[in-house]
């Protein structure tokens, strides 16, 4: 098992969990119900993740993977923030991916854990 670190936030009556690691450990949809069942219990209303936990195949659009995962995001209903350094990335479909999800509210990404807190706490 990878070693996580989460930690809770409270921001306005709600709670957002960070999940911090040093290693990849979403690798595929299963690793993110296996995710899922390691937070069950837990009350919180959005996840944030970052980069470097995320297979790089997650990055790259054609591989379908980013659309499997961010769709047990929406079916279960959990608010997520990705926070990661998105310059490096030259895919202008991964930029439009990230433009057109960050004018939702299910998924966003971020440069940075105070983002990530504040694109959650933004109600509706």
């Amino acid at each position: 098992m990878k070693e996580k670190t989460i930690i809770s936030h409270k921001n306005d009556g709600l709670t957002f969990l960070e999940i911090r690691s040093e290693e990849q450990f979403i690798n595929n949809v299963q690793d993110v119900l296996d995710l899922f069942g390691e937070l069950y219990g837990q009350y919180y209303d959005g996840i944030i993740l970052y980069e470097r936990n995320i297979t790089h195949d997650f990055f790259d659009l054609q591989t379908k993977l980013a659309g499997e995962i961010l769709q047990k995001f929406s079916n279960y209903r959990i608010r997520l923030v990705i926070v990661g350094d998105w310059s490096k990335y030259t895919s202008r479909s991964l930029e439009a991916f990230i433009c057109e999800s960050n004018k939702g509210k299910t998924v966003n990404f971020s440069s940075s854990p105070t983002e990530a807190l504040k694109l959650l706490s933004i109600i509706n």
